[in-house]
């Protein structure tokens, strides 16, 4: 049986930052830099200036985040904070965008991980994974954060041995400094986005803004804390391989710290970076799927989705129904499609889901005579962050991330044509 009664606050700061590092350190760090270096061109100082700019845009929409879950502390993250703040449609888009980029995302992470055990049929293992991972979201938010603690230990283990046995051989830093040169601007753009997309996971801690204690202090703290943790990681893995491969070997790699590895005096160690990297893709996935799971029962609880989903458990606290929602159309996608090669999609609904709290963090700094001086500045300065990232997307993804958020919006109006004033929530639209 289930109730639809609010969620239970039960984390810590230790906690929601542990959500955070899951969410962020995913498999990215093992291989983004790669593909990112292959977009920057031969210039060591160009793929710094992208990992700056990525930092840039993340410190800024992750500010903007950790200030409106402090003033609205509930679950769903943008959406809460669009639709109290800028209006329905608004909150809905980011809601939606999240909702559907997130469960793609899902299938997208479960189909990679399946493929490390069974390459010849992904989709069975990766189902097994999103089975037992959705009756973990089912079984409360603190098992989930105990277990999402496991994954993240296990990967900064794997990170640092990594890293020491790569650096063992020496570095060579001599082409890390000086100018961008050889670097296009567009190249260090497309590679901003892709380091952007890779730790992209702050927001996971605002999804779970109804179950943090002390939410005003705690939020905060724990986005700085654990964007400040994966930025040092990235930039430390980003010296290593660089000081070890140089510039043209990271751009062929595919896993570049695992070839760091071979090529240092420990190569037998090279096989932890492909275990590390299944790790992190398994504690992301836990983290997106509780995400999805929470922003769809807040949207529920506003009748922007079925009504059945706003119900959670009066054993576990959880939001049963959502969850067991989320799991069943995940495992429907990994044993139907390959979406591998569609998911860039998603990083348009990451876009707006983020630009929605930008722009809802400017709005509320405009009406709020409490307001610190830096707020609006950094609101806009993340939302143009997002629009300019665009840039980096295939303009198909863009199209296909656009035309699933009209979609949405367009059956939203369809639908609540035919809802009586009376029922709809409160809101400006």
């Amino acid at each position: 049986m289930t109730t639809t009664t609010g969620l239970r606050r039960e984390l810590g700061l230790r906690d929601a930052v542990v959500v955070g590092l899951g969410a962020m350190l995913g498999a990215g760090v093992f291989g983004a830099v790669g593909t990112a270096a292959a977009a920057v061109g031969p210039s060591a100082p160009g793929l710094f200036a992208a990992l700056a700019l990525a930092a840039l845009v993340a410190t800024c929409n992750a500010t903007s985040t950790a200030r409106l879950a402090g003033l609205h502390p509930l679950a769903g993250g943008a959406y809460a904070y669009g639709r109290r703040e800028l209006g329905q449609r608004w909150g809905f888009a980011a809601g939606w965008a999240f909702v559907v980029g997130k469960t793609a995302s899902c299938a997208a992470i479960a189909l990679v991980a399946g493929a490390a055990v069974w390459p010849e049929h992904p989709g069975v293992p990766a189902a097994v994974v999103v089975v037992l991972f959705t009756a973990l979201t089912c079984a409360g938010v603190q098992r989930t954060a105990r277990v999402t603690a496991v994954l993240v230990v296990v990967v900064l283990g794997v990170l640092a041995v990594s890293l020491g046995a790569a650096a063992g051989g020496g570095l060579d830093l001599s082409g890390l400094t000086g100018a961008t040169a050889g670097a296009a601007p567009l190249g260090v753009l497309q590679a901003a986005g892709l380091l952007f997309f890779a730790f992209a996971g702050y927001a996971r801690i605002a999804t779970l803004g109804e179950e943090v204690r002390d939410p005003e202090r705690t939020i905060g703290r724990a986005v700085a804390i654990a964007l400040a943790v994966v930025l040092v990681v990235y930039a430390a893995v980003v010296v290593v391989v660089l000081g070890v491969l140089g510039t043209t070997a990271t751009a062929a790699s595919t896993l570049p710290l695992r070839d760091a590895v071979a090529a240092g005096p420990a190569p037998q160690l090279a096989v932890l970076v492909t275990v590390g990297a299944a790790v992190a893709a398994l504690g992301s996935l836990l983290t997106v799927m509780t995400g999805v799971g929470r922003t769809a029962l807040a949207m529920a609880r506003d009748h922007e989705l079925p009504a059945p989903l706003a119900a959670t458990s009066p054993r576990s606290g959880a939001p049963a129904v959502a969850q067991l929602a989320v799991g069943a159309v995940v495992v429907a996608l990994v044993l139907t499609t390959d979406l591998r090669g569609a998911i860039a999609a998603s990083s348009t609904g990451v876009l707006v889901y983020y630009a929605v709290a930008n722009l809802a963090a400017w709005a509320r700094a405009g009406r709020d005579p409490q307001r610190r001086a830096w707020e609006r500045p950094v609101a806009g300065l993340g939302l143009l962050g997002c629009l300019v990232l665009v840039v980096a997307l295939p303009p198909a993804a863009v199209a296909a991330g656009l035309a699933v958020l009209a979609a949405g919006l367009a059956g939203r109006a369809l639908l609540r044509r035919g809802i009586s004033p009376r029922r709809r929530a409160p809101g400006r639209g």
